[in-house]
């Protein structure tokens, strides 16, 4: 009698099927919202999913730069680059950031902290895709819309 394997197959690259997937930020907390964007890029959602190979789906955000902090973060969250100098530590806060020029990139440094680093990683974020407005190139690839705000609240504590 055969024993039962207990394993699952692991995903090799070229039989893996990217989809589309669609998010509105507009009033979502960042943290919240990342994490659930890193583990579609990761591919965690699937059941073929193998760490060492990039499973994961395609990420659009839209209204990115409408996402929100709780608390006090937008005033004493603090997001540091180095110049290369001596003594040259910039430090900027994520109200600043998010009334920038480039607002979007608070999400996105987010996700990018929620992803392995490595080669895989950067490969991983390629597939996501964050625009400001509510308009966005993709819709040939027909992204399937998310509902984060309706994920969020299911899985909060007394709610």
């Amino acid at each position: 009698m055969k024993a039962l394997l207990k394993t699952t197959k692991p995903a090799k690259p070229a039989e893996v099927e990217k989809n589309w997937h669609l998010i509105d930020a507009d009033g979502l907390v960042v943290g919240r919202v990342a994490t659930i964007i890193a583990n579609i890029l990761r591919g965690k959602h699937k059941p073929s999913f193998t760490p060492h190979v990039d499973c994961g789906d395609h990420v659009v955000v839209i209204n990115a730069d409408k996402v929100r902090f709780t608390g006090r973060k937008a005033s004493q969250k603090l997001y540091y680059k180095h110049t290369g100098y001596a003594g040259g530590l910039k430090e900027v806060t994520a109200a600043k950031v998010l009334e920038g020029r480039f607002p979007e990139r608070v999400l996105e440094k987010a996700v990018e902290r929620m992803i392995p680093r490595g080669p895989l990683g950067r490969q991983q974020m390629r597939s996501l895709h964050l625009y400001n407005g509510t308009e966005h190139p993709h819709a040939g690839q027909n992204p399937q819309n998310l509902d984060v705000a309706s994920m969020n609240r299911k899985n909060k504590v007394g709610a």
